[in-house]
């Protein structure tokens, strides 16, 4: 996968636990343009990790991603916090995006919380372009509220909490009262993503007009499922909580990998059967009939590999 190194021109850290980086090309140069709800993979010493990008999509001279610092997490948001300054070179992949808005949909419903709200701004910014009907809830905790100022100069029609019971007694009615033909976009913890996903579900949304996006946050630990090797007719459990990836790598395959989010593509590996559990950002519909990511996708029943 081809590399961008792009410089770092710009640092906030004007939210508590938050920094946003302004990144442009060394000759400052125009990046490539990116369909709303892309993300970019940025690498660190020991791996890489995909942020959303919130700033202008068409021929942009500078990419703007918000990173949580999580202290506890894989060591990527910690490098940015605490290594990276003004002057700074980054390599990242270009940029790529599984959460799109939907261009024929009748109306737009985003919700976040938290960092989730970050895909959210370049929606809210294609909308405004576009004269896209566009509504917005964000619940966030006091004072850590991210991009608050720019989303009131985007619209008109976006609602923030700072209390969960607020957020919840506003949510199902608006779920409810939604016309036809809208889609409603959803980002943040991945429990959020859970409940908000039952709750539509309950209220009669089609899966097809629900679309979620994971990365960022811990994936559910998933069923245990089974796997057989074509080539040698192994067979073994994948336990509840651990990847494919993992498994494996402990039983020596040498897969390769990078991410560990489901956002890289290097460590898909091929299906000979199965059904598969995919919760990648990166496979096609059509790539997703012969693959699966090893990092966070996971099998029903029992999966064949060709390996």
């Amino acid at each position: 996968m081809s590399t961008l190194a792009l410089e770092v021109v710009g640092i906030d850290d004007g939210v508590p636990g938050i920094r946003t980086l302004t990144l442009a090309n060394p000759d400052r140069s125009v990046l490539p343009s990116f369909t709303p709800g892309s993300h970019i993979i940025i690498q660190w010493p020991d791996g890489a990790n995909a942020y959303s990008l919130t700033g202008e999509s068409a021929a942009p001279a500078e990419y703007v991603v918000s990173v949580l610092e999580c202290p506890q997490g894989r060591g990527g948001s910690r490098w940015i916090h605490r290594d990276l300054t003004p002057g700074s070179v980054v390599l990242a992949h270009p940029p790529r995006s599984a959460f799109a808005p939907v261009l024929r949909a009748r109306r737009h419903l985003l919700v976040a919380a938290g960092i989730g709200i970050t895909p959210m701004v370049s929606h809210l910014r294609s909308a405004r372009r576009w004269g896209r009907d566009v509504r917005l809830l964000y619940v966030h905790r006091e004072g850590r509220g991210a991009y608050v100022d720019e989303i009131t100069s985007l619209t008109d029609d976006a609602s923030f909490f700072t209390d969960r019971a607020a957020f919840l007694a506003e949510l199902s009615p608006t779920l409810a009262n939604q016309p036809f033909g809208t889609h409603v976009y959803i980002c943040g913890p991945s429990q959020f993503i859970d409940d908000i996903v039952a709750t539509a579900t309950e209220l009669g949304w089609p899966r097809g007009r629900i679309h979620v996006e994971h990365f960022g946050g811990e994936l559910a630990p998933g069923d245990p499922f089974e796997v057989e090797l074509a080539s040698s007719g192994e067979v073994f459990t994948v336990e509840s909580g651990v990847s494919l990836l993992e498994s494996l790598t402990a039983r020596g395959h040498a897969i390769p990998n990078l991410c560990h989010q489901g956002v890289c593509g290097e460590c898909r590996v091929p299906v000979r059967s199965g059904a598969v559990l995919h919760r990648d950002l990166y496979l096609t519909d059509d790539e997703r009939r012969e693959e699966m990511m090893a990092c966070v996708s996971r099998g029903t029943g029992r999966v064949e590999l060709d390996l």
